[in-house]
């Protein structure tokens, strides 16, 4: 059988094919094996096992025995590892049935949407992830016997006005709140953001705005 995954080995020298999957708190997790383990057909039949007992409300440690099952659909190259590396996301099967698990969210979001098609109102669920984070420069954090505390340094936070910083503080910050569309230098990130958005289209993904 013809694989996406070996064609994408054969001709970029790949070394190292990264399973990931996600669990139940929606963190990805990983394990990466050889590609030449994954050259065998067998491995898209019978999966990669691994102990599910390592992730938190999954299984106990006697029972820990689970099944990465890659999806050929979503190998893709890894554009930050030095190594050539391939990603494969993989859906969790439980071993004695060799049904997916159901704490796992791609078996979840798999199971609604047969049950959408089941009722009729519909027959395809579209799902646009909206990734939202913060960049910080610097974040402290202590919780102990003594007390605690967190401390947020960031370059453009508007706290920031007079602060020493190594390349010279020129006073562009946003302000409270102020954020969403200045243009730079007050949008201090937006290289970074495009450096971002263009690994996500070269992985195949499609950047609406940033």
């Amino acid at each position: 059988m013809s694989y996406k995954s070996h064609q994408l080995i054969k001709d970029h020298d790949v070394k190292w094919v990264d399973l990931r999957f996600t669990d139940t708190k929606g963190k990805q997790q990983h394990v990466t094996m050889p590609a030449r383990d994954a050259l065998d057909d067998e491995f898209f039949e019978a999966g990669k096992m691994f102990d599910g007992s390592s992730i938190a409300g999954w299984k106990g440690i006697e029972a820990s025995d689970m099944i990465l099952m890659p999806d050929d659909s979503t190998a893709v190259l890894d554009p930050f590892t030095e190594e050539p590396t391939l990603i494969l996301v993989c859906d969790i099967i439980e071993p004695s049935t060799m049904q997916g698990y159901e704490r796992d969210p791609r078996n979840i979001a798999k199971r609604a949407e047969e049950y959408l098609k089941s009722t009729g109102i519909g027959d395809t669920v579209f799902v646009g992830p909206e990734p939202e984070f913060f960049i910080f420069d610097e974040v402290k954090f202590k919780s102990d016997i003594s007390g605690s505390m967190f401390k947020i340094f960031s370059e453009q936070a508007s706290w920031n006005t007079d602060a020493d910083i190594e390349s010279g503080n020129k006073g562009h910050r946003p302000g409270v709140k102020g954020g969403y569309f200045p243009v730079p230098p007050v949008d201090h990130d937006h290289e970074i953001r495009t450096a971002m958005c263009n690994a996500l289209e070269e992985m195949g993904l499609v950047v609406e705005v940033h």
